[in-house]
């Protein structure tokens, strides 16, 4: 789930982050108001779910109150595309008016799940801002990365060495180090995936301070976390994606004519893989979550089905501890009495109560093409799209 700028800033401010002082405004009046009680230059940012605001407009940098209003005016409503929001961009519904804070150099920081290791992995460079991606691709950025295990202990030496390597020395090597240590207690604590802070600001009065951050919990983790879930910007979010959250299910549309469901997201992920090698199209991917109940589980069936591009649907789950293969069976069984609609349906079942969730699916009357493997069920699941294309 990410969170919108000014929402990572607060959670990370508890953690020791140095943030300008501002508010949020939901109207261009409100905005003029908050520059005129921050005095003196201000800079206002759109609150969207992606990077690249600064070279797409979204971020403005005025003189006084006046003109603050004027920016915000500009901003509010306005359907803001970026580099990373696609051609029908995202709108802006809030801006963050902040107080500009000169800064004598900008560096990039951040903490990532590294997907290879597991480990919280720690990134950082001596430059930061709006391009530092193009900077990396044409190798004129040397980034430096610290694996910190499982993100639970301080590492303080290695810490230490790794903020000397940007540059940081004196009072702002010491600053440098417990902003780290703030951050990764703050991964850890609420289960973030990503967090980065770029730009990372040495201020005219030596301290160092984030003008951006972006920050991303997992979705998978907020059941910890009532407070942090009341975050999600609805507004910014499909309601079939909202909808499948709160049926544990983790879902994403894509523009396919399979439709897909697997049992965990590294299934799913194989899965969405194979169809694409058998030169199919995935409709979604869907990862049915072990909390899921065979109604929610009906729920997500009922996406595939309610989906006009859907063509076929192909089920490959492999039943562990937790989730069974007959409570999938069940849910798609009650999905199909729901929706009236009937489509080629492969599925293959392994691990616990596979053969029990194929009884179950008899017991339901539903007709499928039972698969002994993945390949196997991927390619079939493509060909019978095609044929009915």
């Amino acid at each position: 789930m990410r969170i919108h700028e000014f929402q990572a800033k607060h959670l990370l401010a508890r953690n020791g982050l140095i943030t300008p002082e501002g508010s949020v405004a939901i109207t261009a009046r409100e905005a003029g108001e908050i520059a005129q009680r921050l005095g003196g230059p201000v800079v206002v940012k759109a609150q969207i779910h992606a990077g690249g605001r600064a070279r797409a407009g979204g971020i403005r940098l005025v003189e006084n109150a006046a003109t603050a209003e004027a920016a915000a005016g500009e901003l509010l409503g306005k359907q803001l595309v970026t580099a990373q929001t696609g051609p029908t961009g995202q709108i802006v519904r809030r801006v963050l008016v902040e107080r500009a804070l000169p800064a004598r150099r900008e560096l990039h920081l951040a903490l990532l799940v590294d997907s290879t290791s597991g480990e919280v992995m720690l990134i950082g460079s001596e430059r930061g801002g709006a391009d530092i991606e193009e900077q990396a691709a044409r190798g004129e950025l040397q980034t430096r990365k610290l694996r910190l295990g499982a993100g639970r202990e301080a590492r303080a030496q290695e810490v230490g060495d790794f903020i000397a390597t940007l540059g940081l020395e004196g009072a702002l090597h010491a600053q440098g180090c417990a902003l780290v240590d703030g951050l990764r207690r703050a991964f850890v604590e609420l289960d973030a995936s990503l967090i980065e802070i770029n730009p990372l600001a040495i201020t005219e009065d030596g301290r160092l301070a984030a003008l951006d951050a972006k920050m991303t919990l997992d979705d998978n983790a907020l059941f910890r976390h009532p407070e942090l879930a009341a975050l999600r910007d609805e507004d910014d979010a499909s309601a079939a994606e909202l909808q499948a959250q709160r049926h544990q299910l983790n879902y994403v549309q894509l523009n396919g004519d399979i439709g897909m469901v697997a049992n965990g997201a590294g299934l799913g992920l194989a899965t969405l893989d194979m169809v694409v090698a058998a030169n199919g199209r995935p409709a979604n991917f869907m990862d049915i979550r072990t909390t899921a109940k065979s109604l929610d589980i009906a729920h997500g069936f009922g996406l595939l089905l309610d989906n006009p591009k859907t063509r076929a649907i192909l089920i490959n789950v492999h039943g562990g501890g937790m989730q069974a293969c007959d409570t999938i069976a069940e849910g798609l069984g009650i999905a199909l009495r729901r929706a009236g609609r009937s489509l080629p349906l492969v599925v293959r079942l392994a691990g616990n109560n596979a053969d029990f969730g194929r009884s179950r699916l008899q017991n339901f009357g539903c007709t499928v093409i039972d698969c002994p493997d993945m390949w196997t069920a991927a390619t079939k699941a493509v060909a019978l799209a095609q044929k009915g294309a």
